[in-house]
C-alpha cells in the first residue's frame, strides 16, 4: 500500500495481528453469547465480573488457537478478512432472525441456492456487514508485517499456540464450576460463539461430506415386493412435501382464521397432532423418507443409507421426483427413481425471476397422469411458506390477509403484517393441494388414488424474537417442530373398501410423526418387506388386508 506513509502504518507480526483481529470478534461480534451468559447474574457481585473476564480471555485464546495455525504469511490478510466478513454476516442474521450456527445450519447455509439467497440479501444486511467489517478489514490490510525467518516463525507460531492453549484453560479454571453449569444447563449457547461456530459447523460438515464419499450405501428392503399383484388399472400416490408450513397455522387443525377454504370441502384427513424430523430441510426429507427417523437417528446412517423410494421401485413402482425447490437432499439419487426440477418455461405464466409458483406442480402432474400406466408415485416438492420472502410466495388473488409484509426484512413489518403475509401462502398451499386433487378425481380411468402431504418442519413468526426455523431441536419451539399432515383418498379406493375413511379419521388426533411416512406409504402400496413395521403405519388395522395393486410394464 505505497500510497499511504509508512508513519502511519504500524509494523506487526502476524501472531500479534491474529491477536488483535480475535479480540475484536470475540468482544464485538457475540452479542448473542453475552446476553446469553449475563442474563440473571447480580453485577454488584465482583464473582461475576470475574466471570465475564475469564470467559472473554479463554474465548480469545481458542480463537487464537483455531486461526494462528493457518495464518501463513501471504494468505494471512486475506484469511483474516474473510473471517471478518463472514463473521459480520453471522452475526446480522443472529440478530434479525435470533437464528444459531450449528452444524446443522451450516448445512443449510452451503446448501443454499442462488433463489433461496436472493431472499435472504438485503440493503440493511449490507449496511450491517460495512459498519462492523470495514475498519477492522482495514486495519488488517494497513499494517505492515515484520518478516520473520522461516525457521524462527515456526517456533514463535508453535510456542504462541500452545501458549494462549494454556491460558485459555489457566483463564477459565477460577470460574470453572459456573462455566461448566452454564454450558451443561445451555449446552447450545456454545452455538451463539461467533466465529468459532462458523469454524466449527465448516470443519464437521467437511468431514462429514468427505466420510460420505467413499461411504457404501446400505441396502433397504431388499426383500420388497407387490403383495398381491393383479391386472387393472395402475395405482397412482401423490406424496407432496411441503415447505416451511406449521400446523397451527392450519384452520383444518385449529387455527381461528380460514386458511384451508378448499381442503375444508376436498374430503381430507387432518392429522392433528404431527411432529418433524428436524427444524430445517437438510435434516427433515432424507430423515422422513428413511427406516430409521428421529426415534433412532442417525444422520450418518439415513444419509448413507437407501429410503422409502428405493424400496418403491424395488417392488415395481415407477417413482418420479418433481421439483419446485432446492433438489430432493440425495432421497431420489436411488436406481429407477426420476428427478425432475420443473423449468420456468412449462409455465411461464407463473414463474418470475426463475422462480416459479407451486401449482406448476399440478400442471405438471396432469401432464404426467395420462401416461401413467404402471403403479406410479409422484412426490411434489413445494415452495411453500418458504422465509423469509412469504409475499412471493403467492399470487395477488391470494392477498386476503391484509396489510401483509411485503419484504423479506421481517423486521421493518409488525408481527400481524408477518403473519399475514405468512398465512396468504398458506391459503395458497391450500388451493394448491385442492387443485391435485382435482386433477387425480378428473382421470377418465377413476384411478386407485390417494395423496398425502406433510411439511417438512415449521417456522417461527416472532414468538419470542424467533424468526424463520433451524434452532437446534432440543430447544426448537412446538411452531418449528409440529407440522400439518393430510391425507386423501379417492373415491374408488374407498368404494372398493382398501382404506376405511371412517377407521383413519378415528386416529386423526392421535400422536404422528415423519418416522411415520416410511410405513405408511409402504403400506398404503401394499408392499411387503422386513423393513415394514405395522405398529408404525398410519393405515395399519384400516386396511382390508391384502389388496388388488396393479401392475402393467410400458
Amino acid at each position: 500500500m505505497p500510497a499511504i506513509p509508512s508513519r502511519i502504518r504500524p509494523t506487526l507480526r502476524i501472531e500479534t495481528l491474529v491477536l488483535v483481529v480475535v479480540v475484536y470478534l470475540v468482544a464485538a461480534a457475540n452479542g448473542a453469547w453475552w446476553s446469553a451468559v449475563a442474563q440473571g447474574r447480580d453485577w454488584s457481585h465482583p464473582a461475576n465480573w470475574l466471570f465475564i473476564a475469564c470467559t472473554f480471555i479463554t474465548l480469545v485464546g481458542l480463537h487464537f488457537v483455531l486461526i494462528a495455525p493457518f495464518a501463513f504469511r501471504w494468505i494471512v490478510r486475506v484469511l483474516l478478512s474473510v473471517i471478518v466478513a463472514v463473521t459480520a454476516v453471522a452475526t446480522y442474521y443472529m440478530h434479525t432472525f435470533a437464528v444459531m450456527f450449528d452444524p446443522t445450519m451450516i448445512q443449510n447455509v452451503l446448501h443454499t441456492d442462488t433463489h433461496e439467497v436472493r431472499d435472504l440479501l438485503s440493503w440493511s444486511m449490507v449496511g450491517w456487514v460495512l459498519a462492523w467489517s470495514i475498519a477492522p478489514i482495514a486495519f488488517i490490510w494497513l499494517v505492515r508485517l515484520g518478516p520473520v525467518p522461516p525457521l524462527r516463525a515456526l517456533m514463535v507460531r508453535t510456542a504462541c499456540v500452545l501458549g494462549a492453549l494454556l491460558i485459555a484453560l489457566l483463564a477459565v479454571l477460577p470460574v470453572s464450576r459456573d462455566f461448566s453449569s452454564f454450558m451443561r444447563n445451555q449446552r447450545e449457547a456454545r452455538y451463539l460463539i461467533t466465529p468459532g461456530n462458523l469454524l466449527y459447523g465448516i470443519v464437521a460438515q467437511s468431514l462429514r461430506g468427505a466420510r460420505a464419499v467413499n461411504a457404501p450405501r446400505e441396502v433397504v428392503g431388499a426383500d420388497a415386493r407387490l403383495a398381491a399383484p393383479a391386472a387393472g388399472d395402475p395405482r397412482v400416490l401423490v406424496l407432496v412435501l411441503g415447505e416451511t408450513a406449521r400446523a397451527a397455522n392450519f384452520s383444518l387443525l385449529g387455527y381461528p382464521r380460514e386458511t384451508n377454504p378448499e381442503l375444508a370441502v376436498a374430503g381430507v384427513t387432518a392429522f392433528r397432532d404431527v411432529t418433524s424430523c428436524g427444524t430445517s430441510t437438510e435434516v427433515s426429507v432424507p430423515c422422513m423418507f428413511s427406516p430409521y427417523g428421529r426415534a433412532n437417528y442417525d444422520e450418518r446412517r439415513i444419509h448413507n443409507s437407501e429410503g422409502l423410494l428405493d424400496v418403491l421401485t424395488r417392488a415395481g413402482y415407477q417413482v418420479k421426483w418433481l421439483d419446485n425447490q432446492s433438489g430432493c437432499k440425495g432421497v431420489c439419487k436411488g436406481r429407477g427413481v426420476e428427478y425432475e426440477k420443473l423449468a420456468p418455461s412449462l409455465a411461464p405464466e407463473l414463474c418470475s425471476g426463475g422462480e416459479c409458483r407451486d401449482e406448476i406442480l399440478v400442471r405438471r402432474l396432469a401432464d404426467e397422469l395420462p401416461r401413467v400406466t404402471r403403479n406410479t408415485v409422484f412426490v411434489l416438492h413445494m415452495m411453500g411458506n418458504h422465509g423469509p420472502a412469504y409475499f412471493r410466495r403467492y399470487p395477488a388473488a391470494f392477498r386476503r390477509f391484509l396489510p401483509d409484509c411485503a419484504t423479506a426484512e421481517l423486521r421493518e413489518c409488525t408481527r400481524e403484517e408477518v403473519v399475514n403475509s405468512y398465512d396468504n401462502a398458506i391459503l395458497y398451499t391450500d388451493h394448491v393441494l385442492a387443485s391435485a386433487i382435482r386433477t387425480l378425481s378428473a382421470d377418465p380411468r377413476q384411478l386407485d388414488a390417494a395423496m398425502i402431504y406433510v411439511s417438512d418442519h415449521g417456522e417461527s413468526l416472532g414468538e419470542r424474537g424467533l424468526y424463520l426455523h433451524g434452532i437446534p431441536y432440543a430447544i426448537a419451539p412446538q411452531v418449528q417442530t409440529r407440522v400439518p399432515m393430510l391425507v386423501w383418498l379417492s373415491k374408488h379406493m374407498t368404494d372398493s373398501g382398501e382404506v376405511n375413511p371412517l377407521c383413519l379419521r378415528g386416529k386423526a388426533g392421535a400422536h404422528w410423526s415423519h418416522d411415520n411416512l416410511f410405513h405408511s406409504v409402504l403400506g398404503l402400496a401394499d408392499v411387503e418387506t422386513r423393513a415394514y413395521v405395522a405398529s408404525s403405519d398410519i393405515f395399519d388395522g384400516c386396511r382390508a388386508g391384502v389388496t388388488r395393486a396393479a401392475v402393467r410394464t410400458r
